[in-house]
C-alpha cells in the first residue's frame, strides 16, 4: 500500500498549543521530517514520543526529495514538521510536497499554530485580503527595493523579520510607506515574554531605537495597507512606466496587453494611453 506524507504543525511556543491529532500524527509516523531534528527532538521528548528521525532542510531538500518519495510509495508514512509553526510558511518543505503529490501520494495537512495567522488575528488591522512576504533582503539596498515594490500595496502586508534587523526595517517602511502607515510588532507570540506594540510606523519606528525589547525574539510585522486612491494612483503610474519601455520596441496592441498584466489595469484602458502615448500608431494595429 502506499504511504502517507502528514504536514504537521507544531507550537511557536506554548507546547500546550500542539493538537491531538498533530501528536497522534507523530506518534504513528514511520519517519519525521524536521528543519533541525535537535529542536524536534526536544518537542518529542517533551510529548514523550519516540521516533525515528531526518533533517529536511533548505541545504539538503533537493538531495533528500527522491529517497523519501520511494520510502512513501514503499508504505511509508512520513510527518513533515519545521522548527516552529505550520511547515512551508517561509520554511522548507515544499519540494517534498510537491514531488509526493505528483508520485500520487497522499498528502495530508494537520493544521495548527501560525505565527502569520496568530499575529493577524490579534492586530487589528483589516485581514479580509492580506499577502505574506516572508522576510525581506538581509542587505539594506534589496530590501528597500522590495519595499518600493511594496509600498502601493493596498492589501494588509506580513512579514517575518529577525530581531537584529527590525529596527532597519521599521525605519525603513517609515521611509517608504509614510511615517502615518500603522502597524503592529508581534513578538514572541505564544511565549512567556509575548509583547504586541502598536503604533504608525514612525512610533514602531522611534520605540525600536529606545526600546531594546523591540529587537528581541521571534518577530512578526502587520503592515497597514496603503489607502486605494494611492493604490490606484501607484497603478496608473506602474502602467504609464510600463507602456513608456515598451512601446519603442512594441506595436500598442501588444504593448498595451503586457502592461495591463504588470500593472493589475484593463486592457482596454491600457490600450487607450498607449494611442494616446503614441498618437501616431495605427488605432486599427492587432498584436
Amino acid at each position: 500500500m502506499a504511504g502517507r506524507l502528514d504536514v504537521v504543525a507544531t507550537p511557536i511556543g506554548n507546547l500546550n498549543d500542539l493538537s491531538a491529532r498533530a501528536r497522534e500524527a507523530l506518534s504513528a509516523a514511520t519517519l519525521i521530517a524536521a528543519e533541525d531534528t535537535r529542536r524536534t527532538g526536544q518537542l518529542l521528548q517533551a510529548i514523550g514520543v519516540s521516533a525515528k528521525l531526518i533533517s529536511l532542510h533548505d541545504y539538503n531538500e533537493q538531495g533528500r526529495v527522491d529517497r523519501l518519495v520511494q520510502q512513501l510509495q514503499s508504505g511509508d508514512v512520513i510527518a513533515l514538521v519545521s522548527d516552529a509553526g505550520t511547515p512551508l510558511l517561509s520554511d522548507p518543505g515544499f519540494a517534498l510536497v510537491r514531488a509526493a503529490a505528483a508520485a500520487g501520494v497522499e498528502v495530508r495537512a494537520i493544521p495548527g499554530p501560525s505565527a502569520l495567522t496568530a499575529a493577524l488575528s490579534i492586530a487589528g488591522i483589516a485581514t479580509d485580503r492580506f499577502i505574506f512576504e516572508g522576510f525581506l533582503p538581509s542587505r539594506q539596498t534589496e530590501r528597500r527595493t522590495a519595499l518600493e515594490r511594496l509600498s502601493m500595496e493596498s492589501r494588509t502586508l506580513v512579514l517575518f523579520e529577525a530581531p537584529h534587523r527590525i529596527a532597519a526595517t521599521l525605519a525603513d517602511l517609515a521611509q517608504i510607506f509614510g511615517d502615518a502607515r500603522r502597524a503592529v510588532v508581534a513578538r514572541e507570540l505564544t511565549k512567556m515574554h509575548e509583547s504586541i506594540y502598536r503604533g504608525t510606523l514612525r512610533e514602531l519606528s522611534d520605540l525600536a531605537g529606545r526600546n531594546a525589547d523591540v529587537s528581541r525574539g521571534e518577530i512578526t510585522l502587520i503592515v497597514e495597507g496603503a489607502a486605494k486612491e494611492a493604490a490606484a494612483l501607484g497603478d496608473s503610474q506602474l502602467l504609464a512606466r510600463a507602456l513608456q519601455l515598451l512601446l519603442p520596441e512594441l506595436p500598442p496592441a501588444r504593448a498595451a496587453a503586457i502592461a495591463s498584466q504588470l500593472a493589475g489595469s484593463r486592457r482596454s484602458d491600457a490600450y487607450e494611453l498607449a494611442l494616446r502615448m503614441r498618437p501616431d500608431s495605427d488605432s486599427k494595429e492587432r498584436d
